[in-house]
């Protein structure tokens, strides 16, 4: 069949104009396919073809899919640039945690970016390391890239998050929430049911026959207690064991501090029988510190913790958990976010429910004597 050449062009002779195909992009530099590439070879507008990649605006199923049908074989991808010039939004979610590192962060982490995936969203992420002045940057600069969206995992007060819902944009806590005793909801949260996981390992212990049980990692002194020391203080109290001031260490979230608190705790109190640690660094903590002064798990010391993370079950013997779903807390905050932070049914967090996995980590309370 013939050819002419039109302008760097090669066309089949006798093809109609208003319909011929452009040139496949070739890779190594060709200029890529634009929206009225996509509109030519489909047979529509280039509005037509604007609201279907927006998803804006009445278009038929079958135009819809001719549409796609030739953005694939042209292989169009929508500008980002322009969407953002126009919308002033860049088309993504931020996502800060306190450390990326961290295996419940990673996983929280992991959910997200399952959800973000199946939804075309990019994400920011960042890392506070605990420092409220690293949070603020960092909250600054997510409102400075104009982020459509904004998941937290907040470090302290949640102060440097609360110009989002002002400025209209989503914010969702996930994990926690901002000091909770100055949280009064303005932005929802996706929470692991703590208060019922902590419940259920202390109704464990007591009916292992435990009554001098000690709570390792409760929000440092100067600090309002959280949400898990409240409720091992409620299921104690609930069960008739007396809570005793001396039981409860607190600590900073770093590994330092939970060593020393754990030391200082089972030094002073060589009649405690039983360790709920309030997360996996002061369940390791625990751990090494039982190791040191060579006390037997379970025979002289009983040991479970918050967040069934890959070590737990790697321990000799075992540790039991409270498992909490953070790749599900991830996943659903993200869905949250992407809808505009608005959720359908009752107000109030969204509560995913817990799992305490017993291990050979905690058995019977060893006999009431002092340990040597």
């Amino acid at each position: 069949m013939e050819t002419f050449p039109e302008k760097g062009r090669s066309w089949q002779h006798g093809a109609s104009r208003a319909h011929r195909r452009p040139a496949r992009p070739e890779r190594g530099g060709a200029v890529a396919a634009t929206i009225k590439d996509v509109a030519a070879s489909a047979g529509v507008g280039i509005a037509t073809v604007s609201r279907v990649f927006s998803g804006t605006g009445a278009v038929s199923a079958a135009t819809r899919e001719r549409v796609l049908a030739a953005a694939r074989d042209l292989h169009y991808r929508p500008s980002a640039v322009g969407r953002s010039l126009k919308t002033r939004r860049t088309g993504g979610l931020g996502l800060a945690v306190p450390d990326a590192t961290d295996p419940f962060c990673a996983d929280l982490i992991g959910g997200v970016l399952d959800c973000a995936r199946t939804l075309g969203q990019h994400v920011l992420l960042d890392a506070t390391l605990g420092d409220p002045a690293r949070e603020a940057e960092i909250a600054d600069r997510f409102a400075e890239q104009r982020v459509d969206g904004v998941i937290a995992v907040p470090s302290g007060t949640g102060d440097p998050w609360e110009g989002f819902p002002r400025a209209g944009v989503p914010l969702v806590f996930a994990g926690r929430v901002p000091s909770c005793r100055t949280w009064t909801g303005r932005a929802p949260a996706v929470l692991a049911d703590d208060a019922a996981g902590i419940r259920s390992a202390v109704e464990y212990l007591v009916g292992l026959g435990h009554r001098r049980v000690g709570f390792l990692g409760a929000p440092a002194p100067g600090t309002p207690p959280d949400v898990r020391e409240d409720a091992f203080r409620a299921a104690l109290t609930a069960l008739g064991v007396p809570v005793e001031e001396d039981l409860v260490a607190r600590a900073r979230p770093t590994r330092d501090s939970a060593y020393a608190a754990a030391a200082g705790l089972l030094q002073r109190r060589s009649d405690l029988t039983a360790v709920l640690a309030s997360g996996h660094l002061p369940g390791e903590a625990a751990v090494l510190v039982a190791r040191e002064l060579d006390l037997r798990v379970p025979a002289d010391l009983s040991i479970a913790m918050v967040d069934d993370v890959a070590w737990a079950e790697l321990c000799d013997p075992p540790l039991t958990a409270v498992s909490r779903p953070a790749r599900d807390l991830g996943y659903r905050a993200c869905e949250l976010a992407a809808r505009g932070g608005v959720r359908r049914g009752p107000s109030g967090p969204v509560l995913l429910p817990t799992e305490l996995v017993v291990r050979g980590s905690c058995g019977p309370a060893p006999s009431r004597r002092a340990r040597h």
